[in-house]
């Protein structure tokens, strides 16, 4: 056969007639083949990969739609019948605190950025130049106690530590000032944007900021009577503690006494905590403030005194996870560079301002659980004409419109 040594390849068949070519055209037309499945498998992988997409952005958006829809179609406590409301539990508070947050998002935002935000930050902030001035003044003190007394050298470090310690104290007044200023208003903030969703009012941030400048004196009052209550506590608690070390503190029942004693103060004063966020509530939206705000929101809390104070250890265990966390990560993370510290504070910082923000919706929420439970219906007309403001007055709501009959479950 003529060229039998020469390579032939048959690359394409059309019917009968088959086309046969040497190497270099073989090579050419297998190079184009190879070219063109290339392209199509980089097509179709294409094509995957934005069908691929295309998928994950729908499924991603029918998540949101379904999210959106179930909080919408699963009403919030402030849209419940006033009898259910006695029936929502732990959890149920918790549940019920993020819906009124997620589905008025907008106006609790704006309370956030102008309140809650600069009030943790003004929190962490504190714990940092706190920190700073106390292993200033460690060190000085570690100095002093090596250095000869009665010496120049001596004198000026004593004198130091001491200015140290007067500007570490201003500065803690000022800190307590300005953080008890901005919670006031924060709580009143919080607790009048609730009220006012309760009652179906046209709900704006200008009226809120309105408002709490007037409510916020009321709460004053009643934070400095809670304030006197858990001196005297402790001071009571303090002489049992000194009566307990002198009686039984050498025998072999002190370890176990001493448990019990530091539960029982710890019940003590997880109580007066609830007592005091409900007597929060209870001036902004009720008549009485001070001790009879007190005085009410004890009376509230029964029946439901265990749910709240699970609620409130869990928010204050989760305050001071957060707390440890800053200072393990931010104030003692000499470790991680600038870059890291900061951005572990900025997560801190608004972990701290949503679990704030949180935790003053949760106190409104059990306030409304607890008029529930005692079957105290809330009139809300009464409730809506007294939220607003008149001539630049806060008009508080009277007992007899809050509490104006018993219905029975």
């Amino acid at each position: 056969m003529e060229m039998e040594d020469e390579p032939i390849k048959a690359i394409r068949a059309n019917g009968n007639t088959t086309l046969v070519i040497g190497d270099i055209e073989a090579n050419r037309v297998l190079q184009l083949q190879k070219n063109e499945a290339n392209e199509k498998l980089s097509n179709n992988g294409k094509t995957r990969r934005d069908r691929f997409g295309n998928n994950l952005l729908i499924a991603i958006a029918n998540l949101f739609n379904l999210s959106v829809l179930s909080v919408s179609a699963t009403q919030s406590i402030m849209d419940k019948e006033q009898e259910e409301m006695q029936f929502v539990g732990f959890f149920g508070i918790f549940d019920e605190s993020y819906k009124a947050i997620f589905t008025w998002r907008k106006i609790f935002s704006h309370i956030t950025l102008s309140l809650i935000l600069p009030l943790s930050f003004i929190y962490l902030v504190h714990m940092e130049v706190s920190n700073l001035f106390f292993r200033k003044i460690i060190y000085n003190e570690i100095e002093l106690d090596y250095t000869l007394s009665g010496t120049p050298k001596y004198e000026k470090l004593a004198d130091l530590i001491s200015e140290e310690w007067a500007y570490f104290w201003l500065f803690k007044a000022a800190y307590f000032t300005l953080y008890f200023i901005i919670s006031l208003l924060s709580t009143a903030a919080v607790v009048y944007t609730i009220a006012c969703i309760y009652t179906d009012r046209e709900l704006t941030f200008n009226k809120v900021t309105g408002v709490v400048p007037v409510v916020w004196k009321r709460l004053m009052v009643t934070f400095l009577c809670i304030f006197v209550a858990m001196f005297f506590y402790h001071v009571i608690m303090l002489a049992v503690l000194f009566v307990f070390a002198i009686l039984i503190g050498g025998s072999n029942l002190g370890f176990e006494a001493s448990i019990i004693l530091a539960f029982l103060y710890l019940v003590g004063l997880l109580y007066l905590t609830v007592i005091w966020h409900l007597a929060s509530v209870v001036s902004v939206l009720e008549e009485d403030y001070g001790f009879n705000a007190m005085v009410k929101g004890k009376n509230l809390i029964k029946g439901n005194i265990w749910v709240a104070v699970l609620i409130f250890l869990t928010l204050g265990i989760a305050a001071s996870a957060l707390q440890l966390a800053f200072q393990s990560l931010v104030m003692q993370g000499s470790d991680s560079s600038m870059s890291i510290r900061v951005a572990y504070a900025v997560l801190c910082l608004f972990l701290h301002s949503m679990l704030t923000l949180f935790g003053l919706v949760i106190q409104t929420v059990i306030y409304f659980v607890c008029k529930s439970y005692h079957h105290e219906n809330i009139d809300k007309s009464a409730l809506s004409d007294h939220l607003d403001v008149y001539l630049g007055e806060y008009v508080p709501l009277k007992a007899k419109d809050i509490q104006l009959e018993q219905y029975h479950a």
